[in-house]
C-alpha cells in the first residue's frame, strides 16, 4: 500500500476529538488507510443491506454492540444514527471512540452541522498525489502519462488500466452516489452533463451555456453541479475577492480532482492523445491546482488559492494567501519559459495587484 501524507494530521486529531469524519471521493483509499491505521477498530460498513438495517431498525442497540472504538463506513446512508451518536460522545471520555467514513460531503456534513458539531474533527482524503507517488517510485514517465492515469490507488494498486477503470467507476457513481444524493430519471442526459464539464475543465464557468449545451434549465444545471460537488466529482476556485474594480470577472472556474477521470470522460483512450488534444494546457492546470489542494487537505488545511481574470482577459491562474503575503503562480506547459508566460504577473495585473495588496 501507497504510504498516505494524511496519516500524520489524522492520527494527532484522533487523540484531541471524540470523533473523526474522513470524506473524499469514492475508491481514493479511505476505507483502506483506516483499516490499516486502526486494526483495533470494529468496522461497519452501512452499504451492507444487513448492517445498515440494524442500524436504522435500532440504532440504539447497534451502536451499543459496535464496541468501545468502531468505524462506521459511508455513514451518510443512515441519517437515523447521528443524534444517537451525539449521546454516545458526550457520555465518552475516550478520544478517537468512533471514525465515520463518507464520500458525500453535503450528506455527511449536514448531519454533523446538526448533530455533531464541536465533537468532531473532519478530514478530506483525495486521490493520491504526485508526492506520494514519488515517494514510492511510481511517478509515470512523462506528464501526459501522470495526467491520464491520475490518482485513484486501484490503478497503482492492482494495476488496473485507466480505459478499463474509469468507466466502471462511473456506473458505481451513478448507481450509488447519485441515487442516494438526487433520484435523476435521465441518467443519460446526467453523464452527458458530466462529459460536458470535462469540456469546460479549467474554465470561467457560464452556466447559461452548460445547461442550453446539456438541454437543461440554468436551476437544473445548478442542481447537478452540486451533486457532482457534493460526491466529490468537481470543485471550484473562487474568484479573488478583493474589491480592485467592477471589472473583474466574479464566476468561478470548474475543475475537476482527478484528471484521469476527467481524461476519460473526454474519451481519451491513450496518454499520447494529449500530445496534440486542445484541452492539454487545461488538464495541466487542472493537475496543478487539484496538487496544491491535496497539499493542504493532506495537512488538515482548508484551501488557500483563488484566481484573477478581468473583462479584457488578463488572467493570474493562481493567487496563494500566506502569511507573508501573497503568492502569484501562472501556469504553463511549456519545455521552453518566455516572458510571454508571465506577462500578466510581471505587468498586466500590475495597477490591480497594488490595490490589492493596499487592502
Amino acid at each position: 500500500m501507497i504510504t498516505r501524507e494524511i496519516k500524520d494530521v489524522f492520527l494527532t486529531l484522533l487523540q484531541k476529538y471524540p470523533a473523526i469524519n474522513l470524506t473524499g471521493p469514492r475508491q481514493s483509499g479511505k476505507t483502506t488507510l483506516v483499516k490499516m491505521l486502526m486494526g483495533d477498530y470494529n468496522y461497519f460498513s452501512l452499504e451492507n443491506p444487513d448492517t445498515r438495517l440494524f442500524a436504522e431498525t435500532d440504532p440504539r442497540g447497534f451502536l451499543q454492540s459496535a464496541g468501545e472504538r468502531f468505524i462506521l463506513d459511508e455513514v451518510q446512508n443512515t441519517p437515523s444514527l447521528f443524534s444517537y451518536l451525539q449521546e454516545i460522545l458526550d457520555n465518552s471520555s475516550i478520544s478517537g471512540k468512533v471514525i465515520l467514513l463518507g464520500s458525500q460531503s453535503f450528506l455527511l456534513n449536514q448531519h454533523i452541522s446538526q448533530s455533531l458539531a464541536g465533537r468532531i474533527a473532519s478530514l478530506k482524503l483525495l486521490p493520491l498525489s504526485y508526492t506520494e507517488l514519488e515517494n514510492e517510485g511510481r511517478i509515470e514517465e512523462n506528464i501526459e502519462e501522470i495526467m491520464f492515469k491520475g490518482g485513484y490507488p486501484r490503478l497503482f494498486n492492482d494495476d488496473i488500466e485507466p480505459i478499463h477503470f474509469f468507466p466502471h467507476y462511473i456506473e458505481t457513481y451513478l448507481q450509488r452516489d447519485v441515487r442516494l444524493l438526487k433520484n435523476i430519471e435521465n441518467q443519460i442526459s446526467f453523464v452527458r452533463f458530466i462529459k460536458l464539464c470535462a469540456g469546460r475543465i479549467a474554465s470561467i464557468l457560464d452556466l447559461s451555456s452548460l445547461a442550453r449545451d446539456a438541454n437543461i434549465a440554468v436551476n437544473t444545471a445548478k442542481s447537478w453541479l452540486s451533486i457532482l460537488e457534493a460526491s466529490y466529482i468537481v470543485y471550484f476556485v473562487q474568484p479573488y475577492s478583493g474589491n480592485v474594480n467592477r471589472r473583474m470577472i466574479k464566476s468561478p472556474k470548474l475543475y475537476f480532482y482527478d484528471t484521469g477521470l476527467a481524461c476519460s470522460l473526454l474519451n481519451i483512450e491513450y496518454a499520447k492523445q494529449l500530445n496534440t488534444f486542445y484541452l492539454r494546457g487545461n488538464l495541466f492546470e487542472n493537475f496543478v491546482l487539484s496538487e496544491l489542494l491535496k497539499s493542504r487537505y493532506n495537512r488538515g488545511l482548508p484551501p488557500n488559492f483563488y484566481f484573477l481574470r478581468d473583462s479584457k482577459g488578463m488572467e493570474i491562474d493562481c493567487i496563494t494567501e500566506k502569511p507573508e503575503g501573497m503568492q502569484l503562480v501562472e501556469i504553463k506547459l511549456s519545455e521552453t519559459l518566455t516572458r510571454e508566460h508571465i506577462k500578466n504577473i510581471i505587468g498586466g495585473f500590475k495597477s490591480q495587484m497594488q490595490l490589492l495588496v493596499k487592502q
